[in-house]
């Protein structure tokens, strides 16, 4: 699994976006392909495939953090890189990325492709 180049990226365990979610203090938008995200999604996840990916159209929320989330965590990293040349300060994803979520037991849903 790739690691990040930059400092400003930060990984977190798909446990810590759990409890983020729970609590309502993250948004988390899933990069991958609306297909991918069809078949199994992670609950509350928005979709902004990394295809047509452009940080300016992302969702926001003044107290909640955006996290970035893909398949095993290859592309949120590449978009990850696109928000900071976007000029974001810092972004957080999730390290493995549905993969680890799933591996770690959590629930997945049927998004809307």
């Amino acid at each position: 699994m790739p690691q990040p180049k930059d400092e400003r990226i930060k990984e977190i365990e798909p446990a810590t976006i759990k409890a983020w979610l729970e609590k309502g203090e993250a948004v988390l938008v899933d990069v991958r392909e609306a297909g991918e995200h069809a078949e199994a999604c992670i609950p509350g996840a928005v979709l902004h495939p990394l295809s047509n990916f452009n940080p300016f159209h992302l969702p926001s929320g003044k107290e909640k953090t955006l996290v970035l989330h893909c398949a095993a965590g290859s592309r949120s990293l590449q978009a990850a890189e696109l928000c900071l040349a976007a000029g974001f300060e810092e972004i957080t994803h999730v390290k493995g990325g549905i993969k680890a979520w799933q591996e770690a037991g959590f629930d997945v849903e049927k998004g809307k492709a």
